[in-house]
Formats: structure tokens, C-alpha cells, sequence
């Protein structure tokens, strides 16, 4: 299995992901829903944009990500609400962090590890979450290159079977705003951790 050497991408450069602004399905989302409360674990944050997205003085809001030139980097934006930032890795998560959060905000994490770890970022994400707790994602489809990656794409197929046992899926939906380029190629799922 390879894995990705984050933080190298960040030192050079090479960040296809970091778009400089919140993802548009998120952005939508949170224009048309009551904001999300509570805990909320934000894995993969990058530079945070999704995390200030979502960060409002009610909810505490913590952007995780395994890369320190990421952390740094989103240490570096104004806060927006009550949101902190922390290095470290999804696989191994901290004690006080299991079942501490009402709410995982899943966006470019999932899309970025190797297929072969999908079952553990299920079970990673679920011991996070509090019973009952809910996942709110975007999974994008088909990134538009074949074989490799990251990042990778994914089928509803694959999805429904990796997250059937842990999680009840409530509603999914084609977001109606995108980055350029990856418009009709990704799928919002919210789920909730099954008690």
C-alpha cells in the first residue's frame, strides 16, 4: 500500500486540494440547513477553510490533520468562531477524542488514503463519534484519472457496503455547487452512527 508523504506535498507545494476557500457542497449546505452544534471533528482539515465554515461561537469545531505545514498553515487564518486545529492522525486517535464528537465533516479525507484503508477510517470515524452521532460528507466519485491516486474515487456500491454495519444512511443528495471541474462528480451522504 503506498502511503502519501502529506507533509512533503505541503513543503513543495504540490496541493491540488487546497482550494483557498470552503468546499461550495458545504458552503450550500450550511446556507440551507440550521447549523451544525456540538462537537464536531473536521479529519484531513488542511488549511481549515471547511472548518471555519462550520465553526460559529455555539459549536467547537477541531480540524485535524496529519500534515504540520497544513496545521500551521490554517493556524495562520483569523478565527470565525470556536474552532482549534491539531496534528495528528485519524488511525490513531487520541483516548479523550472516542465518542466525543456529535458531528464529522468529511470531505477530502476519505478520497486521499488508499482504498485499502476505507474499513478503518469507518471504524476510525465511528469511535469518534458519540452513539448516535451523525456524518455529514462529500465522497467524490470519479476523480477523473484511471488507477491511481490519491486521490480515489469511489461507487455508491463501495459505500453503502463499507459503512452499512456502522452507520445509517439518512439522506443523500448531488450537490448543486462544486469546485471547478469536479461539478456532477461528487455525492453529499449524512449518516448517522448506528447506537
Amino acid at each position: 500500500m503506498m502511503n502519501t508523504d502529506w507533509e512533503s506535498r505541503y513543503q513543495t507545494g504540490d496541493m491540488p486540494w487546497e482550494k483557498d476557500a470552503s468546499s461550495p457542497g458545504l458552503v450550500e449546505y450550511l446556507s440551507r440547513n440550521p447549523p451544525l452544534n456540538g462537537n464536531i471533528l473536521v479529519p484531513g482539515c488542511g488549511w481549515g477553510h471547511d472548518v471555519r465554515a462550520i465553526s460559529t461561537l455555539r459549536n467547537s469545531v477541531t480540524g485535524l490533520d496529519i500534515a504540520p505545514s497544513a496545521i500551521a498553515g490554517a493556524e495562520k487564518f483569523e478565527r470565525t468562531g470556536n474552532e482549534t486545529y491539531l496534528l495528528g492522525d485519524l488511525f490513531d486517535l487520541p483516548q479523550d477524542f472516542r465518542g466525543r464528537f456529535d458531528w464529522v465533516w468529511e470531505h477530502t479525507c476519505f478520497c486521499a488514503i488508499h482504498p485499502a484503508m476505507r474499513e478503518d477510517y469507518v471504524e476510525a470515524v465511528a469511535s469518534a463519534l458519540k452513539p448516535g452521532g451523525h456524518l455529514l460528507a462529500i465522497f467524490y466519485l470519479n476523480p477523473g484519472h484511471d488507477g491511481g491516486g490519491p486521490p480515489y474515487g469511489v461507487t455508491t456500491v463501495e459505500l453503502d457496503a463499507l459503512f452499512k454495519s456502522r452507520f445509517e444512511l439518512l439522506r443523500e443528495w448531488r450537490p448543486g455547487a462544486a469546485y471547478p471541474g469536479r461539478e456532477g462528480r461528487e455525492l453529499m451522504r449524512a449518516l448517522r452512527k448506528r447506537c
